[in-house]
């Protein structure tokens, strides 16, 4: 049986240093029906260049580039729109997938007749399973304190994330909010046990720009108040 086409979106901006790995940790899923988006958004170091040298490698590599840096979720969305696959997965630059991520998660969502999936990851340093012992606390009354969810391994039936896209208004924290117009909307979120990412947790945008983080990450509490 013919296997679904994945849509991987990344958003790029001056990864010269992680591109490689993070690429090729896609390229070399097990699961190999894939298009592979990635956007340079405006870089001023090598990674368009290290991109275009993919891109001659694999012709799953689809490659944009936006002339002036407009951000993540506005680059994201764009992506979205032109995506051509069953399924949308996300990936951040900075950040790798196993290789049976994107596998297992078609997989179990498949299996358990669901659109949306994410998973655990192993944190790049410590190599400590995230989250830790709030996984086990149901994220539809976890949501209301934190994002219970790592966006970098978001797996989501395509035309249901095209119905949604992600608030330009939120130029950070626009994960949490897009999980937090599921949960208001009764969307079922499979979050699997099993890690199958490797998130960085340092010089990345949460950690880099804490305070808009934080005063984004508050708006969506805001509006789940009452909910």
């Amino acid at each position: 049986m013919k296997t679904n086409l994945i849509s991987v979106i990344m958003s790029i901006y001056n990864n010269e240093f992680t591109l490689q790995k993070c690429v090729d940790s896609i390229l070399n899923q097990t699961y190999s029906n894939i298009e592979f988006l990635i956007t340079d958004d405006g870089s001023t170091d090598n990674s368009y260049e290290i991109l275009k040298d993919l891109k001659n490698q694999d012709e799953r590599i689809k490659l944009y580039k936006n002339q002036k840096n407009i951000g993540l979720t506005k680059s994201l969305n764009k992506m979205i729109k032109i995506s051509s696959g069953d399924f949308i997965a996300r990936q951040d630059s900075d950040d790798y997938s196993l290789p049976i991520r994107l596998e297992t998660q078609i997989k179990m969502m498949k299996q358990l007749n669901l659109n949306i999936s994410t998973s655990r990851a192993f944190e790049l340093d410590t190599k400590k399973e995230i989250p830790g012992l709030s996984f086990y606390i149901p994220y539809k009354y976890l949501i209301y304190l934190k994002n219970p969810f790592i966006h970098g391994t978001l797996v989501i039936e395509s035309s249901l994330m095209k119905r949604y896209l992600y608030n330009e208004e939120f130029i950070f924290a626009q994960d949490y909010e897009l999980f937090s117009r599921f949960v208001k909307n009764k969307e079922v979120i499979l979050n699997l046990k099993k890690p199958l990412y490797i998130l960085n947790t340092k010089n990345n945008i949460s950690n880099n720009f804490k305070i808009e983080q934080k005063e984004f990450s508050d708006k969506v509490k805001k509006s789940l108040r009452g909910f």
